[in-house]
């Protein structure tokens, strides 16, 4: 589902542009006040030395003073429009540092499909009803797609197949995507229209999944879902309209300020920067192209993307996805799953690049000066990431690379030192604690390797610099559910999930503000509230530093981006 969004945004910008430019040119996007403060909050500056301070004033889009209530009285005019926070928190806008801006509006266009405690699909006669629920809104022959569904979480406790979905139409193509954003079950339709049939081979790093017999059980893996997932894409002007608004709305509701695209091919990428430069967006972008989609044009220079950057928009880092999802049985471990996957007790997982393809590509991008960002979930995953890198690091050295390893989520000690040595940065799904935290201990990891994914405190330990993510849609925007998660490493049913993992919640917001900026080389400009920086605000109802347990429950108030209110809870 994460890369079905592939022309999205292309298409609106052909059927919408022209609306949105009229728009545009009748009510230009709000300035910010010359001059404003906000006083008598707990204001928590994620500077060097964490200080916490009462007031900043802020003068048209950047941050002019922080300091006392009576410091920042000196900056106040008769044109100065003045906050009372009231006793509540003010901190730095949060940066999405691995996320799929704008999945989170996919319900506009796509069944919901997920388990608790996200949603609440059970079964799969339960997925069924949803799926004609929605298919009863399609015309005939149309695409009638779902996703987020969790074979783990079914009381089946499996994939649906392709005759369960023959079971809801046969005359409609359907196609739903796991929650992992990395596999998903087509219908007989759907698999027909794709090409795939019982002697299609599976492609390099995916797998069209068979029965004993060879015929197709409708489940495809990691590249041999990305072929099927790409025709699902046939929606109207509105209904896209309507889904990047959902997206917009919920992203700033929950205090984001600056989102991510974490992988885009060309069209997506055109389509997101001209819809930021329409104004249909109000945050700030950061957007990784795809090696496999872009790579090409970008060291050939056909494609610039300096083209592509602006004061809202931040196009420099190359993404490369080099596994699966651990939940999904299609991330790359060093030992096997803990539960035997299909009966296979020496199961691993795979790779979606061969280590020398990986080291090839990562070589290329390196030398030619670009950041990258690689996915990788499983530990062996994540030892050919650090080979890979570490050689282009030998032949064309570059003193502060900050390569992102995202996920980095069986990272082990040694895989840590490694980081710290090479320049390397994890940014870290610890929500996956909540969401998975008892299957990743009962079924995938096992104990052991499950008390520790996600090894912040590990990584703190090292002055590694790191963020934590939600990787969205895969989990929904929730950026003080994820703070709690990193913070208190609880599953949802309550068990804690590595304890000796655990880390302070100034560390953990500094995660999803300063240090995510830092990862992107952003610092100077966001991530802190410090003079001379752009005012990305965000006010909370009341402080994470008091009880840690509740931080999941604080609300966001405010969101400000470069001093222009975004968004307001009424």
């Amino acid at each position: 589902m994460i890369k079905t969004l592939k022309y999205l945004f292309a298409t609106a910008l052909i059927l919408v542009a022209a609306a949105a430019l009229s728009l545009y040119l009748l009510s230009r996007p709000p300035s910010p006040p010359s001059s404003q403060v906000f006083l008598n909050g707990q204001v928590l500056t994620m500077n060097a030395d964490n200080t916490i301070s009462q007031a900043i004033a802020v003068a048209d889009n950047k941050i002019v003073a922080v300091g006392s209530n009576e410091d920042i009285k000196a900056f106040i005019n008769k044109d100065t429009l003045v906050h009372d926070l009231e006793g509540k928190t003010l901190m730095p806008g949060i940066i999405d540092a691995h996320g799929h801006f704008p999945g989170s509006g996919v319900t506009v266009i796509s069944a919901d499909l997920s388990s608790p405690p996200v949603g609440n699909i059970t079964t799969i006669p339960e997925l069924q009803d949803r799926l004609r629920q929605r298919l009863a809104r399609k015309e005939a022959g149309q695409w009638v797609t779902g996703f987020g569904y969790d074979d783990t979480l079914l009381a089946e406790h499996r994939h649906p197949t392709r005759q369960e979905l023959d079971a809801v139409s046969t005359e409609h193509p359907i196609y739903i995507t796991h929650v992992s954003g990395h596999m998903g079950v087509g219908n007989s339709l759907a698999l027909e229209m794709s090409g795939y049939n019982r002697d299609t081979p599976n492609p390099d790093g995916g797998v069209i999944v068979k029965d004993d017999s060879g015929e197709l059980t409708g489940l495809l893996e990691e590249t041999a879902a990305q072929a099927l997932a790409f025709r699902t894409l046939d929606i109207s002007a509105m209904e896209f309209y309507e889904l990047l608004t959902t997206a917009v709305d919920d992203y700033a509701s929950k205090g984001v300020t600056t989102a991510q695209s974490g992988g885009v091919d060309g069209m997506m990428l055109k389509g997101i920067y001209g819809a930021s430069q329409l104004g249909l967006i109000p945050f700030r972008l950061e957007l990784w192209p795809f090696y496999d989609k872009l790579g090409e044009q970008i060291l050939s220079g056909e494609l610039n993307l300096d083209d592509y950057n602006s004061d809202r928009v931040h196009a420099r880092t190359i993404k490369i996805v080099d596994d699966g999802s651990i939940q999904g049985f299609t991330g790359y471990l060093s030992h096997p799953y803990h539960e035997p996957f299909r009966g296979n007790e020496e199961y691993r997982g795979y790779p979606n690049l061969s280590r020398e393809k990986l080291t090839d590509w990562v070589e290329r991008f390196h030398s030619a000066g670009y950041q990258l960002a690689i996915h990788g979930n499983g530990d062996a995953s994540i030892d050919d990431i650090i080979y890979a890198f570490d050689q282009a690091q030998k032949k064309h050295p570059v003193d502060d690379p900050r390569m992102i390893l995202i996920h980095s989520q069986m990272a082990r000690d040694d895989q840590l030192d490694a980081m710290k040595r090479l320049g390397i940065t994890p940014s870290f799904f610890s929500a996956h604690t909540y969401y998975w935290g008892d299957r990743h201990r009962d079924i995938f990891m096992g104990p052991e390797r499950a008390m520790r994914m996600s090894p912040t405190h590990s990584a703190q330990q090292r002055n590694l610099t790191f963020s934590v993510h939600l990787d969205t849609p895969v989990v929904p925007m929730d950026p003080m559910l994820m703070v709690w998660a990193t913070v208190n490493r609880l599953s949802s049913s309550g068990q804690v999930i590595g304890e000796e993992q655990r880390i302070d919640p100034m560390s953990a917001l500094r995660a999803v503000t300063i240090d995510a900026a830092w990862q992107i080389f952003q610092e100077d400009k966001v991530g802190s509230l410090e003079v001379g920086k752009l005012a990305d605000l965000v006010v909370l109802n009341r402080s994470p530093l008091v009880n840690p347990e509740s931080i999941k429950d604080i609300e966001v108030e405010q969101t400000y981006v470069g001093g222009v209110a975004i968004f307001a809870r009424h």
